[in-house]
């Protein structure tokens, strides 16, 4: 049984400048997702960085928030977690592959995406994944990301600002464009 084998953990590690971590979460299963909160806290905070938290209505959902959150705020890494239980009908696969995808698809862009979503056959295997004495694969994903995060810093230059540089020194009453003239 995979519960009782032992698993190879990389070594956390810390940053050198402050790493904030968006954790998104479908909590339609609110006791599993409270467990998963609770282990991607702890491992968030044990890395010395700092989160944020929003719910979303479901696990389909939390992809796209995860790509809202990057384009439009200033978030390192995300966490994704929430709990998809099989039911008796096709939506379970359609869950699990398509929020899967598109955490994947956010990745393979090049942000640190870490997936907590458990996808499971019931409550107890969910349960025995969630709990912070346990697996906690919520506490995993908060160290997935992290550790792409530092891996992305590794390997990334500062990025300089967009646009051109000007051939002369600007003096102090020189203007590029004003939000005025852009207007007309």
């Amino acid at each position: 049984m995979a519960g009782s084998e032992t698993h190879y953990t990389l070594p956390r590690g810390s940053f050198e400048r402050p790493a904030k971590v968006l954790i998104v979460v479908a909590p339609y299963y609110k006791d599993i997702a409270d467990e998963l909160i609770a282990g991607a806290r702890a491992e968030i905070e044990a890395w010395g960085a700092t989160h944020e938290l929003i719910e979303v209505p479901g696990a389909l959902e939390v992809p796209t928030a995860i790509g809202m959150a990057a384009r439009m705020s200033n978030f390192d890494a995300f966490v994704a977690l929430g709990c998809v239980i099989r039911g008796e009908t096709t939506h379970y696969e359609t869950v699990c592959n398509d929020s899967s995808r598109g955490l994947i698809l956010l990745g393979l862009s090049g942000h640190a995406v870490g997936n907590g979503i458990l996808t499971v056959e019931t409550r107890e295997q969910a349960l025995a994944r969630a709990r912070v004495a346990e697996q906690n694969k919520g506490g995993g994903a908060a160290a997935a990301a992290l550790h792409l995060l530092a891996l992305s810093r590794k390997w990334g230059a500062p990025r300089a600002g967009v646009g051109f540089r000007p051939s002369e020194p600007m003096g102090e009453d020189t203007v590029i464009a004003s939000l005025d003239e852009l207007r007309t």
